[in-house]
């Protein structure tokens, strides 16, 4: 007997309710729902898993090939049920706790009943159905399957459609040569960054003229599939090919399946959405506020963000928390360690710097608190931690005129900035970890659009621009935010946004999954 079978027909007789009934035989034969569960478990690849996981090679030599002697029907029938409660609580829940990959999400989610599940499974009409049952049912977690399908495909048919010449110069422009023009072509249109009856149109255009040069030509139709890619890329979309987008055309097809499946792993960790909320994706750099608890993303405000840097004492952490209030002109409370590390030795060189950067010595942890003078008894009182340093509300504060909170054990929280401009920039890694908003008052607007008082555009506007110091309003309903990574983002119009890993979390969620896994245990009955 297989040691795997055999390990679960241990296993399922040691369990006190065991009966003699099997879920997946008829009259000795297999069911049809074992037959087409075990070819499911043999493509979970489809899925972003891995058929080796659930035995699938194993089973498929059981239920598929010869029929099974009586003796061993208990075995594999245990086992099958052991392998499907695996594949259940894998799409449903992922793999890996979120917690092993250093993601704070604490997010309640109600029990998972897996043998209750595989035995729907063993009696349903239609398996497949009953198994994406148990998938995230989010649009943008079906979209990501679509492309990874996709992915998979071109991978295994075209495994060196990413091998393009080297660049003979720092880079190559429109109307200039390029040796890899045309494998160059055929990759962006297999992306789906060119249509494919240009490619068919331009070679014809070459075969006509029988030019050797001509089909080196970096035209305005390539240079536009390569605007087209860097778009997708988070790259500036200027249509040059230059050396970062050379390497992220050439990274192999294996690496972008990879960033896929990393992300669906993530889908699937998270709750289906009873509330409408606030999605962060940190290497997006773009904040994502919901109307409703749908996904499709006309029913969703956007905006680009700031997050913190990619030194690990810097970055904006992953986790889950609610929104309770928004400060209008905030105070800025000076964390610790901006204090010690960038503060304290200009104050104790001049203390006009507090007055230059409109900063006070408070002694409190209110906004009403007292301001007291900063003498050098004082201020070493502050760097003892005895006093706190604030900014004075105010066009110049470091938090802008509007900040968002959300109370949680990082410290996070959603602020405006005074520097705009740095939204400009395709990669915005800049804060100690807070996530500065692009559009502070847009998303004012949206949180509160249910409150009363009419919280118009305007009036959020002028709250921000009153003379008064800080004002506190609270949400009539705590708004769901959710702080997240994932490298792979499909979207509604056929595009697959991919971006880079900033934190190293991929890495680290990719050494988790790479371990081997026991072999399944048999499913209670």
């Amino acid at each position: 007997m297989h040691r795997l079978a055999g390990l679960a027909l241990a296993l399922l007789l040691a369990t006190p309710s065991f009966t003699a009934e099997l879920r997946w035989f008829r009259g000795g034969t297999p069911t049809a729902q074992a037959v087409a569960l075990v070819r499911e478990l043999g493509t979970a690849e489809r899925a972003g898993l891995r058929s080796t996981d659930y035995q699938a090679a194993a089973l498929a030599g059981m239920f598929t090939g010869a029929s099974v002697p009586p003796e061993r029907q208990a075995a594999a029938d245990a086992m099958l049920s052991a392998a499907a409660a695996r594949y259940v609580n894998d799409v449903n829940r992922g793999r890996v706790a979120p917690a092993r990959a250093g993601f704070d999400l604490r997010t309640s989610r109600p029990p998972l009943d897996l043998d209750a599940s595989v035995a729907r499974l063993a009696s349903a009409a239609d398996l497949p159905a009953e198994l994406r049952r148990h998938e995230p049912r989010f649009v943008h977690y079906r979209l990501l399957l679509q492309w990874l399908v996709r992915y998979r495909e071109l991978d295994q048919q075209r495994p060196v459609l990413t091998a393009l010449p080297p660049l003979p110069r720092q880079s190559v422009k429109p109307g200039e040569s390029y040796a890899g023009a045309a494998p160059l072509r055929r990759l962006l249109a297999a992306l789906g960054d060119m249509r494919s009856d240009a490619i068919t149109s331009r070679s014809a255009s070459v075969d006509a003229t029988g030019s050797m040069a001509a089909d080196q030509d970096y035209d305005s139709a390539l240079a536009a599939g390569v605007s087209h890619f860097q778009e997708r890329l988070n790259l500036p979309a200027d249509g040059v090919l230059g050396r970062k987008t050379w390497l992220a055309l050439t990274t192999p097809l294996a690496h972008r399946i990879e960033q896929v499946e990393l992300t669906l792993e993530r889908w699937r960790w998270l709750p289906e959405f009873t509330t409408p909320p606030i999605i962060v994706n940190i290497p997006q750099f773009r904040l994502f506020a919901f109307r409703s608890t749908d996904d499709h993303f006309e029913d969703i405000l956007q905006m680009p963000v700031i997050v913190g840097e990619s030194f690990q004492s810097k970055r904006t952490p992953v986790f889950a928390a609610d929104l309770k209030q928004l400060v209008f002109r905030p105070y800025w409370d000076v964390p610790a360690s901006i204090l010690r590390n960038e503060m304290l030795g200009p104050i104790r060189a001049n203390p006009a710097y507090l007055a230059r950067h409109r900063l006070e010595l408070v002694d409190g942890p209110g906004d009403d608190s007292r301001v007291v003078p900063a003498t050098p008894e004082n201020i070493e009182a502050l760097a003892a931690g005895r006093l706190r340093l604030r900014q004075q509300p105010g066009p110049e504060n470091s938090l802008g005129l509007l900040k968002f909170v959300f109370p949680n054990d990082y410290g996070v929280s959603f602020p405006g900035t005074p520097a705009q401009e740095l939204f400009t920039r395709a990669r915005r890694d800049f804060s100690h970890g807070c996530i500065r908003l692009s559009d502070p008052a847009g998303l004012a607007v949206h949180v509160l659009r249910d409150s009363a008082g009419g919280w118009s555009r305007q009036r959020v506007e002028q709250a921000m621009a009153s003379a008064r110091n800080s004002t506190r309003v609270a949400l009539d309903q705590p708004v769901r935010v959710m702080v997240l990574y994932g490298t792979a983002l499909a979207t509604e119009d056929g595009r697959l946004l991919l971006f880079d890993d900033i934190y190293g979390h991929d890495r680290r969620l990719a050494r988790l999954l790479a371990v081997a896994r026991p072999p399944p245990r048999a499913a209670a009955r």
